[in-house]
């Protein structure tokens, strides 16, 4: 599991170790990683943790070559690491010249590219083994025009399109045991959009108040409420199911607002 130390990437690796899995928590910082340990308690024994950059391959490789001599195969991967960048993001107050070209990349970079390269690395594997899961994490971004975040945004839409074109490529070259589909999270409150969507004393930002207005379910999702459909997605049931990208967006993208 990559981006293992935000908030939903995180409660998701917990939810799988307690369903019994092996889980490798990839992430940047020592201190979540240190704490994610400390939560497994008496799992443990099933965790192992690394500080880890998924736009560096070196590094992506060191963690696949540890963790197959520790446990011996890797059965799915979970590309959660993600995140924007405030010049890659149109204020209120500006145009769309006055975009940030490099930070616009480095937001491409992070979630792009680092939703590809772990799926090089560790597609190395699944293709030995003819057997393998991948799940990206996309966003209600990909498929909407959701104003200001554009890098997001074009980042998301990449990683839509990666979902399909990979799941064809890996079906195509190594048969039916490799798997490949994505997750579109729709709004959930997390550290980098808090002071985005709500304020202080908790009332909504004008923001949060748009999302909440297209959202039927009328309230934000709860990180745990993404767990049914990873549970879904890694699990025999989904046998059948490659190149899908799945909303778990209490109805954001069916509502036209209208």
């Amino acid at each position: 599991m990559t981006g293992a130390t935000g908030v939903l990437a995180g409660t998701a690796a917990d939810y799988l170790l307690t369903q019994g899995a092996k889980v490798v928590y990839l992430g940047r910082s020592q201190t979540k990683l240190d704490a994610a340990l400390q939560r497994a308690g008496d799992a443990a024994d099933r965790v192992v943790t690394f500080s880890c950059d998924v736009v560096d391959r070196a590094s992506l490789e060191d963690v696949r070559i540890r963790v197959m001599q520790q446990w011996g195969r890797i059965d799915a991967l979970i590309n959660a690491a993600g995140g924007n960048i405030a010049g890659a993001v149109i204020a209120p107050d500006q145009n769309f010249t006055d975009l940030k070209l490099d930070d616009y990349s480095k937001v491409m970079e992070l979630n792009l590219n680092g939703t590809v390269l772990p799926s090089v690395v560790f597609g190395e594997v699944f293709a030995e083994q003819k057997s393998g899961n991948i799940i990206n994490f996309s966003s209600m971004a990909a498929d909407q025009a959701i104003t200001r975040v554009l890098g997001y945004s074009n980042a998301k839409a990449g990683v839509d399109n990666f979902t399909r074109w990979l799941a064809v490529e890996l079906a195509q070259k190594f048969g039916e045991g490799l798997r490949v589909n994505a997750i579109a999270p729709g709004f959930f409150i997390a550290d980098q959009n808090r002071r985005l969507l709500t304020r202080e004393d908790g009332s909504y930002t004008r923001r949060g108040e748009d999302v909440i207005r297209k959202t039927p379910f009328r309230r934000f999702g709860k990180s745990e409420e993404l767990c049914g459909t990873l549970h879904y997605l890694l699990s025999d049931a989904s046998a059948f199911v490659t190149g899908t990208v799945i909303p778990v967006d209490g109805g954001f993208s069916c509502y036209s607002g209208v």
